[in-house]
């Protein structure tokens, strides 16, 4: 199902697109800004269909024509931009998919609508040319820029464009979202939701990915086990991972989770707040072996290590020190 009524969170810029449909105040240009999987395309597309519907209402009515070819990409007056190029949207690429082309009046639509994901990727020169675009929009032109990081977008478009900000998504609600809508049991939702940090689009793909379910099981494994594990173990364990580099950070995101679950429940006993709460009796044990200096020392250690391999130093080394730290007792 499509439709403002079907997205998660985000009640004030649904609030404030759907005003603008209802008193006739739509912007020529819009940038929706926010982390990646935060629902911005979701937020663009959704107000795109519902712009061109022929209801004419503030939800799309999903049955009219319009609605029918949105739903299948395939509407002429929707344009998503594309770039051939990984990390930049050149010139040429803006010219041509909306300068020229935004000459030409809609064929089907009152309005006609393009949409750039990526935004910040568009090299200076494209932002300028399409800046005047913006400055001077024909009536029926309607731009939307979708970024994750606004302030690479030159001050001038900036200025220009009604800017949306996405916050993250209550926990609560993404959970009942897993839950409700991919029947993901309540301990694994529980995983989800702290791995997604607000995210919907981040929360969907970890609920969905058999690549995820099986990283946070090794994940598990090694965390419930580093400490019986031989040096040589330890060793094939760390070259395992260096096999799966393009995953590091999320491991090290489901590390951080367990040892603060291991923190919570040292500190208060409680089960009701930890991540991995099935996991409890691991999770009992470590708490009765380790420290409070030994548990934060350990947390300080993922977050160096995360610094160490955005700073490329050596892989294997980075994580056989921390593996040493979480070994010490």
């Amino acid at each position: 199902m499509v439709g403002f009524n079907n997205i998660i969170g985000h009640e004030e810029i649904i609030r404030h697109l759907k005003n603008a449909m209802q008193t006739g105040k739509v912007s020529h240009s819009y940038i929706f800004t926010g982390g990646a999987g935060s629902g911005k395309k979701l937020l663009a597309t959704t107000f795109a269909m519902t712009l061109q519907c022929e209801q004419g209402g503030t939800e799309p009515c999903q049955k009219c024509e319009s609605c029918k070819k949105a739903i299948g990409k395939n509407h002429p007056d929707i344009i998503m931009v594309n770039h051939e190029k990984p990390g930049t949207i050149t010139i040429d690429e803006i010219r041509e998919q909306v300068i020229h082309d935004v000459a030409i009046k809609p064929y089907c639509s009152p309005h006609k609508i393009y949409i750039i994901p990526d935004a910040e990727m568009m090299t200076p020169q494209a932002q300028n040319a399409l800046l005047k675009t913006i400055e001077e929009p024909p009536e029926y032109a309607v731009i939307m820029l979708l970024t994750q990081n606004a302030d690479a977008l030159l001050p001038t478009i900036q200025s220009r464009c009604v800017r949306l900000d996405l916050k993250v998504v209550d926990d609560s609600l993404v959970k009942k979202y897993l839950m409700e809508h991919l029947q993901v049991p309540d301990y694994q939702a529980e995983i989800d939701v702290s791995f997604a940090q607000g995210s919907i689009g981040r929360a969907k793909d970890a609920a969905t990915s058999e690549e995820f379910s099986n990283m946070t099981q090794n994940a598990l494994k090694l965390l419930k086990y580093a400490n019986k594990m031989e040096v040589y173990e330890l060793a094939d364990e760390i070259k395992k991972l260096s096999e799966e580099k393009h995953n590091i950070n999320d491991y090290l995101d489901i590390f951080q989770f367990w040892f603060r679950d291991v923190l919570m429940f040292k500190a208060t006993r409680e089960i009701d707040n930890l991540v991995f709460k099935q996991e409890i009796n691991f999770i009992k044990e470590q708490a009765s072996q380790r420290s409070y200096e030994n548990l934060e020392k350990i947390l300080e250690a993922i977050t160096k290590t995360k610094v160490r391999l955005r700073a490329n130093v050596n892989f294997e080394l980075a994580l056989e020190l921390l593996f040493l730290t979480i070994r010490e007792k």
